[in-house]
């Protein structure tokens, strides 16, 4: 038998399987999930898979790319899918690109029939969710990619976001979804918090080096650069071509929201208040995210410290890669992947060290962090969907 007539029986009679995931046969057998449940997996439509799906505010970018991360996954199937303003379309009217994709029409959330589905993803601007999920069955798996619960303390959220928190018992056993780092309390979670896409190209390269002290608490600087869908599908003036290309504006200084979301896990490490300063920029490109950030060094802690503290940190980890010495992470580099990439580079000032994180925003800073955390809120590999290598040139 050819080279290539055995890859397709393999691939074809006997079902696909993918690194870091289980042996998965794409067929109508019965098969064994990891939680020793059995159910059938269909190559077919979504509706088809054995996990149902319901999506909360899909006409949005992260909504988009949830959708397009599940085209590829076994199990999770889209079921329902809401979306106020375009209730009663398809989805390829709002998303062509999504087309070939066999997806229910959209709805209302009002009109949404949650008895039809196993987990949520929901994806509504910031200040609409508590009050929504706070109705949800109680049965359901929920990942929540607003940022409505993922500040603990209820007075900061009001502070930071201007109103008062409405689902202030829920958010006692909210669990904050930052994979890599929390995965142990993702496993028994029913709500999660995904976190926003500055605070996790920022905690991933910093909580390993607070957590081993080999970092200073104080003085830490991030300057933080995102494309331009990190703003949302939403039309702003601001947003235009003519107002972003070309240029590099600043904007959120001292007062971005994702602060005391990114103090809030750096203190928790550290084990003492941690204050940060933050600049994000907007950038003239579409997505992807970069964090350059400056550290001070404990006494006697040298940069090659904290390059080997990463390494061995995450050198199990499928999505976060600490590159080889001395080579520069780039946005270009990870792009419609769930892949962070980061670096440690000595400063010329003494004592001090440059470290540098990339991610897509709407990926590892958004829905594919949200699809990590749900696999293993449902007993399955983590890296199942995930594996689409990154999008160059």
């Amino acid at each position: 038998m050819s080279s290539a007539s055995t890859l397709s029986s393999i691939c074809f009679e006997q079902g696909c399987w993918f690194k870091g995931e289980r042996k998965i046969r794409v067929t109508d057998k019965v098969v064994k999930r990891p939680s020793s449940m059995s159910f059938r997996v269909s190559a077919t439509s979504s509706a088809s898979k054995d996990i149902r799906i319901g999506l909360l505010g899909a006409s949005g970018y992260t909504g988009a790319e949830i959708v397009r991360l599940l085209a590829n996954h076994p199990h999770f199937g889209v079921t329902l899918m809401t979306a106020d303003r375009k209730a009663g379309q398809s989805m390829d009217s709002v998303f062509p690109h999504l087309r070939a994709q066999k997806l229910p029409r959209l709805v209302s959330v009002k009109d949404a029939d949650f008895s039809s589905v196993d987990a949520v993803f929901c994806c509504l601007p910031h200040g609409t969710t508590q009050e929504i999920i706070k109705g949800l069955p109680t049965t359901l798996k929920i990942v929540d990619l607003s940022a409505d619960f993922r500040l603990r303390d209820i007075s900061e959220y009001e502070e930071w976001y201007g109103q008062p928190h409405q689902a202030v018992e829920l958010q006692k056993e909210v669990v904050y979804g930052l994979t890599e780092l929390l995965r142990d309390d993702i496993k028994k979670a029913r709500l999660v918090a995904n976190p926003g896409c500055y605070p996790t190209s920022v905690q991933l390269p910093l909580v390993p080096l607070l957590k081993e002290n080999l970092i200073k608490h104080e003085n830490i600087i991030i300057d933080a650069k995102s494309g331009v869908s990190g703003a949302g599908r939403g039309a702003k003036e601001a947003n235009l071509y003519s107002e972003i290309a070309e240029g590099i504006s600043s904007y959120g200084v001292t007062r971005h929201r994702h602060v005391p979301e990114i103090e809030q896990g750096l203190s928790d490490v550290a084990q003492s208040k941690v204050t940060v300063s933050f600049t994000p920029h907007l950038m003239p490109m579409i997505r992807g995210m970069q964090s350059t950030i400056y550290v001070e060094m404990a006494p006697g802690v040298k940069t090659e410290d904290l390059y080997q503290q990463l390494r061995s940190s995450y050198e199990d980890e499928e999505f976060v890669k600490v590159l080889e010495e001395g080579v520069v992470p780039r946005t270009h580099n990870v792009r419609g992947s769930n892949y962070c990439f980061m670096n440690v580079f000595p400063d010329r000032i003494p004592g001090r060290a440059i470290i540098i994180s990339v991610i897509d925003n709407l990926v590892k800073g958004a829905s594919g962090q949200a699809l990590q955390n749900l696999n293993i809120m449902m007993g399955l590999p983590e890296t199942m969907g995930l594996l689409h290598q990154p999008l160059f040139p």
